[in-house]
């Protein structure tokens, strides 16, 4: 199952987008007709908010909102009272929802205040629709009826464009004609989310091809903030530190467009595999098996998780606390991050070797005596600067 969070300001119009995706088969969740469904007549979430905030909020015995806000939104205590009695219930519909679902459903779980509610890494992806204040203004003045200052006052509370921007693995835009972003989405789910859905089912990775190295992306540094929030969500208290490691992670330093992390656990085992793999990341065999190895060799072994994600290359290595290659990874980034000279050569090493191999491995066992020459001017540099994990 591939779990999708939809979220955009009021009137970005991602109900246009949650339709489309609908239409494609997926399974749309609506959080904000589930917190309907849960305060119908009848329902113990009604009498519950009757309870609490009187019978004033009622209308012909159903609820009547704008009297039910006007009381709760009057003071932090009653908001927190007020979600203290929805939110339980809509998380409990949604888990209900989510079992029901078929094992290869692409869920989309549209949440108008993902971001405000910090629920990104709950998700495999992320989908932010948006367009200018104006347009949304607009729209909610001639489609919804609000009023001018209404629209603009509810556009204000919500998360602005930049908290959005770091929640968002894919942005649309909605600026436009409806069939514009209808052909955005119909791309994304041809591209992107039916080949992530089958390889998170199947434990399956994407073929990289051959290693190109490219100019630094700007988009790095948040890209990899979103995984690095869905992997400390996945290991909780199994992992000792998480880092974003590798090239990608040092500033202006061309290199593949792949974002490599390091989790360092107190002992190499299966534990996370599952837990990895339902998250979108499924161990890729190698060296890291937990086949027989002489006792000196164990330090050095790791387990090697790669992205399901067709659209974002990830590799996740997992190295026990006492390997000297979890310092040495820390050492590398920070040293390259640090002098420019050395990021300089590197550069250049990469790029005279980039073109010559067919693959990843053969690329890295090729930069191997480059860097066996490097690890004492990286210690120096350690020992100069004072660095320390």
């Amino acid at each position: 199952m591939l779990r999708i969070g939809l979220t955009g300001g009021i009137g970005s119009g991602k109900s246009t987008v949650a339709t489309r995706l609908a239409e494609h088969g997926a399974l749309v969740i609506d959080a904000d007709l589930i917190a309907r469904q849960v305060v119908e007549p009848g329902t113990e979430g009604l009498a519950e908010l009757v309870e609490a905030f009187g019978v004033g909020i009622l209308a012909d015995r159903a609820l009547d909102r704008a009297k039910l806000a006007a009381i709760a939104f009057s003071d932090e205590a009653s908001r927190l009272r007020l979600n203290s009695i929805v939110h339980p219930r809509v998380a409990a519909r949604t888990a209900e929802l989510l079992a029901e679902a078929p094992e290869d459903a692409v869920v989309v779980h549209d949440v108008p205040l993902l971001v405000e509610n910090k629920m990104a890494a709950l998700y495999h992806l992320v989908i932010v629709v948006d367009a200018p204040v104006e347009t949304r203004v607009h729209r909610l003045v001639h489609s919804r009826g609000l009023s001018e200052e209404d629209a603009r006052a509810r556009i204000a509370a919500q998360a602005t464009d930049e908290q959005r921007r770091a929640a968002a693995d894919v942005w649309l835009d909605n600026s436009g004609p409806r069939d514009q972003v209808q052909a955005a989405v119909d791309k994304l789910w041809a591209d992107r989310l039916v080949r992530f859905e089958s390889n998170v089912r199947l434990h399956r990775h994407c073929d990289r091809g051959a290693p190109r190295i490219v100019a630094p992306d700007p988009a790095w540094p948040a890209q990899a903030e979103r995984i690095l929030a869905r992997l400390r969500l996945v290991t909780g208290d199994k992992a000792l530190r998480i880092d974003h490691v590798g090239s990608t992670a040092v500033p202006w330093l061309a290199a593949k467009d792949v974002l490599d992390f390091q989790i360092v656990v107190p002992t190499l085992d299966f534990s996370l595999d599952g837990p990895l793999a339902a998250a979108g990341f499924p161990h890729l065999p190698g060296f890291d098996e937990d086949a027989p190895h002489p006792p000196d060799i164990k330090p050095y072994l790791k387990r090697t998780h790669v992205s399901a994600d067709p659209g974002r290359w990830a590799n996740v290595h997992i190295r026990r606390q006492d390997s000297p290659f979890a310092r040495l990874t820390l050492l590398f980034r920070d040293w390259l991050r640090g002098d420019s000279v050395a990021r300089q050569e590197y550069e250049r090493v990469k790029r005279g070797l980039a073109g010559d191999f067919a693959n990843i491995p053969e690329y890295g066992t090729a930069k191997e005596p480059w860097f066996a020459g490097a690890v004492p001017r990286a210690e120096q540099w350690a020992a100069g600067t004072g660095w320390r994990l």
